[in-house]
């Protein structure tokens, strides 16, 4: 399975969404193929939670697999914020970098 297979399965399983979208962003970036990842997760467990508390039930879904890639853009969202926005922001450009 590829990597971003598994990550879209372990945050599906972990997390419930109601949407859920994994990229390949390594082609932004000088560290080569499957490195650097964007996801974005609309899920109710986020109610009542706030940006940092998201992010941790984030990585602790991901659990080790953190240690397979160098990077993981997280945009998290609750059903209501995801229908009031446009979608997430888009990722910044790579500044460089090399390891």
């Amino acid at each position: 399975m590829a990597k971003i297979d598994s990550i879209r399965a372990t945050l599906d399983a972990q997390l419930q969404p109601e949407y859920l979208d994994v990229l390949d962003e390594s082609h932004m970036h000088s560290r080569g193929q499957e490195t650097h990842y964007k996801a974005v997760v609309v899920s109710p467990l986020f109610d009542g939670l706030n940006s940092v508390k998201r992010h941790q039930r984030v990585y602790a879904a991901m659990g080790g697999m953190m240690r397979q890639i160098h990077a993981l853009a997280v945009h998290t969202y609750t059903p209501r914020e995801w229908s009031e926005r446009e979608g997430a922001p888009d990722s910044p450009t790579c500044r460089g970098g090399h390891s």
